[in-house]
């Protein structure tokens, strides 16, 4: 039964959730209220409680005491469709999108306008196209969704809740896959819809985008909220003071290195996708690569990686040329390895946590006569779960288990205990709080300090100009500009990246 009481202009209320969950109190007696046309911020770090919440709202887990309010109405979900019908919408992580189909197709999926009992496929471009215009979310309705970017795919998302009437909207870490430009667009479209009367509830990590975005914040921390805050009169240290109840050193600019001799050295190099690049990083050194994401950052990475075929050029590793080595010939030689996409490529979730960790050491410092003993598995687990913080209930649960934050913990730590001469790393951060992203950088700039090379690739600026020593940009598949630390202020950087540096750079060389 349902009840209903006078208009207070609130979109969406939470009272008192608590859910649990075996050996795990995710939310304890949380208090939420949303207003309607407001962009509510929810933050905390990794475990915090945040998805289980939302999850809770959404109807994909049901509450162990409270009660939710939608407009007014009193209601219990009981699945992702009744919190629809009632008006919400989410968009996940990881999108809910169908490739084969078109962008009309996924958006009116199970919801098609009909004429005489078969699906109006003009009708449904019509609307994708009104609704596209209307909003701002400009998209070809007609376009396949698997040639789509990632920004455009998030579009999609949106269009597919609008289209089913949401009035609030759930964004899950929305911009973790974005590029900056993508992320400034998608936030245009969502001080639009509020400015139309619709709610969004943006969960994330980023503090700069909830300051420019976001009209109050709440914030959770061990499943407690420890902050209600309006975000004009709040600062990011105050928030994140909140989430990690310390104080916490932002966008701190890292002293340089000391460069040692040569480890990578990489001479014309060219794939299908990347094009006479040469660059070199030496011990001791960690070298950034910035560049908007679809100007070959990745593919060069992989091409490091033995993952991609090189065309042109040589690679050069510790003074071994490893130009058509296999991946696993590289590991051997000295390179560790943090992939951009972390559950297809950087672990594998179906295996526990401890088996994910022992990956790359199960022919080294964890074998014994070509055995893997389990105690020294798990003691490794332990280990490396301590150092980096990983949430984790055991090391026998799956990494299936553990949120995305968690799960990059993971990887990293996985990676630099190999202690290799090599270290490639793409997007270290990405979806990780910000107590975390501290410990990461840290474990970062020791790992350089202790004599090893480092190439990073990041969509974050803050962190390349924080971290590297050198900085290289990348467009249309070419190095075009290269700076030293204190030439790499954000103007700089920004104009080579949209293509404002196109003459063949004079490299920033390591001092010796």
């Amino acid at each position: 039964m349902t009840r209903q009481r006078a208009d207070d202009g609130t979109a969406v209320e939470l009272r008192g959730i608590t859910k649990r969950f075996p050996g795990t109190l995710a939310n304890d007696a949380v208090d939420l209220t949303v207003r309607r046309g407001e962009i509510h911020a929810l933050m905390g770090e990794n475990g915090a409680g945040k998805s289980t919440l939302m999850s809770v709202l959404y109807g994909m887990e049901r509450p162990d005491a409270g009660t939710i309010r939608v407009e007014g109405r009193e209601a219990v979900f009981a699945s992702p469709g009744a919190a629809m019908a009632a008006g919400l919408g989410m968009v996940h992580q990881s999108f809910k999108l169908f490739d084969s189909l078109t962008v009309a197709e996924n958006v009116v999926f199970a919801a098609e306008p009909r004429r005489f009992g078969l699906v109006d496929r003009a009708a449904a471009r019509r609307r994708v196209r009104e609704l596209a215009e209307e909003h701002g979310l400009a998209v070809d309705p007609e376009a396949r969704v698997g040639d789509l970017p990632v920004g455009l795919r998030q579009r999609v998302e949106i269009l597919k809740l609008l289209h089913r009437g949401a009035r609030t909207l759930i964004l899950d870490e929305p911009t973790a896959v974005l590029t900056p430009a993508e992320a400034d667009a998608l936030f245009a479209v969502l001080k639009s819809l509020a400015a139309q009367g619709r709610s969004v509830i943006l969960v994330t990590h980023k503090l700069r985008e909830v300051l420019e975005g976001s009209d109050r914040v709440t914030v959770l921390r061990d499943g407690r909220v420890v902050a209600r805050l309006i975000t004009a009169e709040t600062s990011a240290d105050e928030i994140a003071a909140a989430m990690t109840g310390r104080a916490v050193e932002l966008d701190r600019i890292h002293a340089p290195g000391t460069p040692g001799e040569v480890v990578l050295d990489v001479a014309g190099l060219g794939t299908d996708a990347v094009h006479a690049v040469d660059l070199t990083v030496r011990a001791g050194e960690i070298v950034g690569i910035a560049g908007v994401a679809g100007n070959g950052q990745s593919e060069l990475v992989e091409a490091l990686a033995g993952l991609r075929p090189v065309t042109a050029g040589r690679v050069a590793l510790a003074g071994q040329d490893v130009t058509h080595a296999s991946a696993a010939e590289r590991r051997t030689r000295g390179l560790a390895y943090v992939p951009e996409d972390r559950h297809a490529v950087g672990t594998a979730p179906a295996a526990s946590v401890a088996d994910n960790l022992a990956m790359g050491h199960h022919r080294t410092s964890l074998s014994t006569r070509g055995m893997l003993p389990p105690a020294a598995v798990r003691a490794h687990a332990r280990r490396l779960v301590e150092r980096f913080g990983v949430k984790a209930s055991t090391p026998e649960v799956p990494a299936s288990a553990l949120s995305g934050g968690n799960l990059q913990k993971l990887l990293i730590g996985r990676e630099l205990a190999h202690e290799a001469p090599l270290l490639l790393v793409e997007q270290p951060t990405r979806g990780v709080d910000i107590g975390a992203i501290q410990n990461i950088h840290d474990q970062l700039i020791a790992y350089r300090d202790a004599g090893h090379a480092v190439l990073l690739v990041s969509a974050e600026l803050s962190e390349i100009r924080g971290l590297a020593d050198r900085v290289l940009v990348m467009y249309e598949g070419r190095v075009t500009a290269s700076y030293t630390k204190q030439e790499a202020d954000e103007r700089t950087l920004g104009l080579a990246m949209a293509g404002g540096a196109l003459t063949d750079p004079a490299p920033a060389e390591a001092v010796d």
